[in-house]
């Protein structure tokens, strides 16, 4: 797609005397954990390294997880790789439908789908007209001290719920304004806010800060006025002390970008391309994968 294409030409021309946060050395190193629900139901777990160029390699591939065709929306899937009992788990929360599921299934020791257990439960109906869907987990000392869900509807209402001890969704927080944006993604979580960035169908590309208080008040900075409207997902992970790698997925062209961004500075915010992942991008949801919460903590940094 023209659009992408000039994107990755535009991010590489920044000015001179811009320094990415994320250096050439750091960045190259860096690398992002990254789930799919194929169009079958099976749950792909994949990561990303960005090298020079980029390159895609599938960790695990569990099958028949969820009904086919009917997945729309995730948050984060957290592996734990030690679980009484089993080889490990994941979990995370799943939209089938126009229902909201937590998703939880168990790994025999020899790293297969343990089918004896029950692994999507329901939470609650009402969500066929959400658009966007996360969980943040902002103590990394005990991940499960405050848990936020963020969920995004058609009608741009944006809203935050609590989940004190990793179970309820409790202490609805909304803002209204969002029915622009297109797809978000968590870049940095802390003990007083969250902040995603976020893309609008006009093009341009935002951080939209959330405050950890009551009512929620949103702080929207602007990144970039236009060229991101090809982005049907993004999925970002720290990179170096200060900035973040994005994986942007165009799903019209089944293809994806990697970027560096560095320190958020609204429209100074420096923005590096890192190339074109080598390989299709054919599943109709990604999203993130990764450790335990708390182990892995997200930094963009403002």
């Amino acid at each position: 797609m023209a659009a992408a294409a000039a994107l990755v030409t535009g991010m590489l021309s920044a000015t001179a005397g811009e320094a990415l946060a994320a250096d050439t050395a750091v960045a190259a190193a860096c690398k992002i954990e990254f789930g799919s629900v194929t169009a079958g139901g099976d749950h792909v777990h994949k990561v990303v390294t960005a090298g020079s160029p980029p390159t895609v390699q599938q960790k695990a591939r569990y099958t028949d997880l969820f009904p086919e065709g009917l997945p729309r929306l995730s948050t984060v899937f957290f592996n734990d790789p030690v679980v009484t009992g089993f080889g490990g788990a994941y979990a995370g929360h799943v939209v089938i439908g126009s229902g909201l599921y937590d998703s939880t299934y168990f790994l025999t020791e020899s790293g297969e789908v343990d089918r004896t257990q029950a692994h999507n439960f329901r939470v609650g109906g009402g969500w066929g007209d959400a658009t966007f869907l996360e969980t943040s987990y902002p103590h990394d000392t005990n991940p499960w001290a405050l848990v936020n869900h963020y969920a995004l509807r058609s009608n741009g209402t944006l809203t935050r719920w609590d989940s004190k001890g990793g179970f309820g969704w409790t202490n609805p927080q909304s803002a209204g304004g969002f029915s622009a944006v297109k797809t978000m993604a968590l870049i940095s979580q802390t003990a007083t806010y969250d902040t995603f960035l976020a893309t609008t169908r006009g093009g341009a590309l935002y951080t939209v800060r959330l405050p950890l208080t009551s009512p929620m008040k949103p702080i929207v900075k602007i990144v970039r006025t236009s060229t991101w409207q090809s982005f049907d997902t993004l999925i970002a992970e720290k990179c170096g002390q200060y900035g973040t790698v994005l994986l942007a997925i165009d799903r019209d062209t089944q293809s994806a970008y990697l970027y560096a961004i560095g320190h958020a500075n609204g429209t100074a915010t420096v923005i590096q391309g890192l190339g074109k992942l080598p390989t299709t991008f054919t599943d109709p949801l990604y999203f993130r994968d990764t450790t335990e919460p708390g182990t892995a903590p997200l930094l963009f940094g403002e």
